[in-house]
Parts: C-alpha cells; sequence; structure tokens
C-alpha cells in the first residue's frame, strides 16, 4: 500500500481504471486508504472517478468494435456473463448502466453497452453517475 501513498492521485487513477477494465482490483480500498492519509476527498474522488469512467469506456470500445474473441479471451468475460448482461438490457433498459460500478455485472454490462452501441452521451451520463455516487457515498462513509 506503500505504493499509493508514494504514487498517490496517480496510483488512485491506475487502481480505477485497471478496475474498470480486465484485473480484478479494488479502488475503493485505495481511496479509502488515501482518505486516511489525508489526501484532498474532493480530488480523490474526482480521480477516482474519472480512471474508473475511462476504464469502462475501454469496455464500451472493446464491445462496439471488438469481436467475441477479444471480449472472451482478453476480458475473460463468459457466455453466462455476456447472457445476463444483455438480458439486464432487455429487462431494465439502458438506465441499468447506472450500476456499471456493481462488481462482477458491470464489466459485462458496460461491454454490452458496446455491442449493442448504445448511445455514447447516455452510456457517459449513466456510468459517470452511478460511479461518483459510489465514491461520494465511500468517502462520507470513510470520513465521519
Amino acid at each position: 500500500m506503500e505504493y499509493f501513498t508514494e504514487f498517490g492521485y496517480v496510483g488512485l487513477f491506475l487502481a480505477s481504471f485497471l478496475a474498470a477494465t480486465i484485473l480484478p482490483l479494488s479502488s475503493e480500498v485505495v481511496l479509502v486508504f488515501l482518505l486516511l492519509k489525508s489526501f484532498n476527498p474532493v480530488i480523490l474522488i474526482s480521480v477516482a472517478t474519472f480512471g474508473n469512467v475511462l476504464g469502462s469506456f475501454v469496455n464500451y470500445s472493446i464491445g462496439a468494435w471488438g469481436s467475441v474473441f477479444i471480449i472472451r479471451r482478453f476480458l475473460r468475460i463468459s457466455e453466462y456473463d455476456f447472457s445476463r448482461a444483455k438480458q439486464r438490457f432487455k429487462k431494465h433498459g439502458v438506465y441499468s448502466l447506472f450500476f456499471a460500478w456493481v462488481p462482477i455485472i458491470g464489466d459485462p454490462l458496460t461491454v454490452v453497452a458496446g455491442v449493442l452501441k448504445i448511445n455514447i452521451l447516455l452510456f457517459f451520463s449513466l456510468v459517470t453517475s452511478g460511479k461518483l455516487v459510489r465514491y461520494i457515498i465511500i468517502t462520507y462513509a470513510t470520513l465521519l
């Protein structure tokens, strides 16, 4: 964890970005750690949100322009998870993207959004608002 203290905001950005893509990382742990080390909460929330949303855009791009091979091989999204994400879109609509931050289901949702070519501005709005609210709640709970 000392790595994240030394690199602070850059470390949080990388953890947040990678957590939204292919690696099973927890950006929340890094955020809490840096909050407890008295880093600026507003900057931390901004950096974490930006990195996490950028990672979701990578997933969207892979869905929109990648092949099934890339989705299965590199993102390691199983047929089952991919199918469940598509069913969520059918059942709950595009607004399910607000929950793109949820572990396990979030990454497939953002990939499926790309496959289905969901409007990029709507994608951005929903994914960003969901991730921002999550980081604000975590920050608030940590600093109580």
